[in-house]
């Protein structure tokens, strides 16, 4: 048994990329410069987060009793006013989940980003 060589190894593996290099008739591209990944370029620069509010959290519910749920657990945590949770159920009874705007899906911001 005739072990391969890493020349035949190569030639085997890309015989385009051989024939290209025996012919001589490879193309070359100047390189001006390198792009590099340095500790001081993101120390100027703060990450940006995200806080979801109330419309957030109700634009990913699928039904009213669930976006009320939402709306009066986060009226108890003191996340909005007991006048905000009522003029938003209030929303959500007369015009619906989607008045707040389309569904989120899961994996919406991985997706989209921040809006």
């Amino acid at each position: 048994m005739k072990k391969m060589s890493e020349d035949d190894d190569f030639r085997h593996s890309f015989p385009a990329l051989t024939k290209e290099l025996e012919e001589g008739n490879t193309q070359s591209f100047k390189i001006d410069g390198v792009r590099t990944m340095s500790e001081e370029s993101d120390q100027g620069q703060e990450k940006q987060t995200f806080t979801p509010d109330v419309v957030d959290y109700i634009r990913r519910c699928d039904t009213v009793p669930q976006a009320i749920e939402i709306v009066d657990f986060l009226a108890k945590q003191g996340e909005i006013t007991a006048a905000q949770a009522k003029a938003i159920k209030s929303q959500i009874k007369t015009e619906g989940l989607r008045s707040f705007g389309a569904k989120k899906e899961k994996d919406h911001y991985l997706h989209h980003g921040l809006e």
